[in-house]
């Protein structure tokens, strides 16, 4: 069962975009360091340059991973593409102990 959840924003920038994006999840007080964190996208969520149907395809585009957890603070959410990708792709988060 998680003990938290939530969204955050991964940027890949302007054409001609990157292979690389990162986004740090914060203020998770309640944190570990050896808690487990997982980061996924949602095929219905979309952002202001990506719709649903981008969001369905988008874990064949970029893989997820997270790192450590900082006790108290939170982690940070990282993705990486064969492809150079642009614009903005919500991720959704959940981290348990």
């Amino acid at each position: 069962m998680a003990t938290a959840q939530g969204t955050a924003i991964l940027d890949f920038g302007a054409f001609p975009g990157s292979h690389e994006a990162s986004v740090t999840v914060t203020g998770q007080t309640a944190i570990l360091a050896t808690s487990k964190a997982s980061a996924y996208f949602m095929g219905d969520d979309t952002t202001a340059t990506h719709t649903a149907d981008d969001h369905q395809w988008a874990a064949m585009l970029a893989g997820l991973t997270c790192g450590t957890p900082t006790a108290a603070t939170g982690f940070t959410v990282r993705a990486r593409s064969h492809e150079r990708l642009t614009g903005t792709f919500q991720t959704r988060w959940v981290w348990a102990d």
